[in-house]
């Protein structure tokens, strides 16, 4: 029975009034032994809020798609087929231009109204299969845009979430749709990835040879798989990147040491140490953090990557991590820092996507 389906939430809320209902019918007509009574009685009432517990999780869960399924929610599902070392540009020596043409089938997201489609991506140079959400804007199929390729922002969750999370969760495409029909936002293609690969904990967005290769995942069979499906360019002017929490971190990474894929960033309550994220497996090792830590990636950089970053969040929450890396930036990568009002939420994040991707606008272009 899926986690998210109607038939369990169904369940879950029957057992729950049955839990309610229990103790009101039998509570007095309980026999045996006053321990025996006692031991009944005390079950009836761990029922009760166990019941009550679960309702309550689902809903939410329903709503806000941490989980999609209970390999998720147990950590014992993993998408990784292969995960062979592909060296510092995530490519293991593959040309990615010259690889067939990755051509796949979508389908209607259930839950999800619009134009949101799902597709399994099975990826040949990362070694991840998984599944990827696209949204498209609503110039798409307008007979004015036909022959025009579009910018496209790829949307990466935190953890524990899943593509989902972002149509679902942040409702992003109900509140751009209106704001790119009124030309406030560029029209944007939104992509969001899988991004809990290894049960789940948090891959840090990184390759780690003989686990996973997340960041190949995200920044080139996704991308590939993008360019050969709609009409998109492959140039990194054309393409942004944004997260929240663990996803903002990552976001921010991406951008960093992938100047040649993507040219902007968002980062809306991330960090700049992955070892903020308790299920990192890049924190596991000390070195791997050190070497992972943003302000660190930024400075090993052979030139300032040509990359603007958006980090936004409460003080303590994305801001301050914000204008750490600001003061090491170097021309031409830019940073800017945002102290917002809101906790670390969906609600909050939702309320940033107007500013934040009006910022997009200006600087991710369609080619």
């Amino acid at each position: 029975m899926s986690l998210t389906g109607t038939p369990f939430f169904a369940t879950v809320i029957a057992l729950t009034a049955i839990a309610v209902v229990l103790p009101l019918a039998v509570w007095s007509k309980v026999r045996g032994p006053a321990a025996v009574r006692t031991v009944l009685r005390a079950l009836m009432v761990v029922f009760a809020q166990v019941t009550a517990v679960a309702v309550v999780f689902v809903a939410v869960n329903r709503a806000e798609h941490f989980y999609a399924s209970w390999s998720d929610l147990l950590g014992t599902g993993s998408y990784v087929t292969a995960a062979p070392d592909l060296g510092p540009d995530g490519l293991g020596g593959k040309k990615v231009e010259e690889a067939p043409k990755v051509r796949q089938q979508f389908q209607p997201v259930e839950g999800v109204g619009g134009r949101v489609r799902k597709t399994e991506l099975d990826g040949k140079i990362s070694g991840v299969k998984g599944d990827v959400m696209v949204w498209l804007p609503p110039q798409y199929d307008d007979p004015a845009y036909k022959d025009k390729k579009f910018p496209v922002v790829e949307l990466i969750p935190g953890i524990p979430g899943t593509g989902k999370s972002w149509f679902q969760g942040l409702k992003a495409h109900e509140v751009l749709e209106p704001l790119m029909k009124s030309g406030k936002v560029q029209p944007f293609i939104l992509v969001s990835p899988r991004a809990m690969l290894l049960g789940n904990g948090d891959t840090g967005c990184a390759n780690l040879p003989g686990k996973v290769n997340a960041d190949s995942w995200f920044s080139v069979d996704v991308r590939k798989m993008v360019v050969d499906n709609f009409r998109v360019s492959d140039e990194a002017r054309s393409w942004g990147v944004a997260g929240y929490s663990a996803g903002a971190y990552c976001a921010a990474k991406l951008a960093i040491a992938h100047p040649d894929r993507y040219s902007a960033a968002v980062s809306l309550s991330g960090y700049n140490d992955p070892g903020q994220e308790p299920s990192s497996l890049v924190a596991k090792d000390p070195e791997l953090r050190r070497t992972h830590n943003l302000k660190n990636l930024l400075q090993a950089a052979p030139t300032p990557p040509p990359v603007a970053l958006w980090m936004s969040g409460a003080e303590q929450d994305g801001y301050l991590s914000g204008t750490d890396l600001k003061a090491i930036a170097k021309s031409p990568t830019t940073v800017h820092a945002e102290k917002v009002v809101g906790g670390h939420n969906l609600e909050s994040w939702s309320k940033q996507l107007p500013q934040t991707f009006g910022w997009l606008s200006g600087l991710v272009k369609a080619p």
